[in-house]
């Protein structure tokens, strides 16, 4: 079948057509990387919630064992939650605790205020302003910093 003069035959996409598929493209990927960091941001907050509840029952058991009271001094940090061997002050026995964990992002989680045998309050480090979280504000209380519970 012979074509006449007047006939166009397209062969492929226009130019129009490729930037507008790559325009979706681009809005699809930038999509992608900010719900990407954002779950990031997320997953260190849970680490952090998840630390600081370790780091609690870890000295409530120290609490409990060591005639009623709590470590001096807290272990010093890590780079994950290991265990240590800390003698009970007037016992012979000694008790295995928790050492403190690092953050996610590097920085060490500190007793913040009075921290001696009859009471603690730990708290993550802050990684963003005046905040202790990425994914909310939280520059003290139950989110971001731990107490004694006795």
């Amino acid at each position: 079948m012979k074509q006449s003069n007047n006939e166009t035959v397209k062969h492929g996409f226009t130019l129009l057509e490729m930037l507008v598929v790559i325009g979706i493209i681009a809005v699809l990927i930038g999509m992608g990387s900010v719900s990407y960091s954002t779950a990031q941001k997320k997953a260190r907050d849970a680490k952090r919630r998840g630390d600081l509840k370790a780091i609690q029952n870890s000295l409530e058991q120290y609490y409990s064992i060591c005639n009623y009271k709590y470590p001096s001094s807290v272990p010093a940090g890590g780079n994950n939650l290991t265990a240590t061997t800390v003698n009970c002050p007037n016992l012979s026995t000694s008790v295995t605790i928790l050492t403190m964990p690092k953050d996610p992002l590097g920085g060490n989680y500190s007793c913040v205020g009075t921290c001696d045998n009859s009471q603690y309050t730990v708290c993550s480090p802050v990684v963003s302003g005046t905040s202790r979280l990425e994914t909310q504000n939280c520059t003290s209380g139950s989110e971001c910093c731990l107490s004694n519970q006795q």
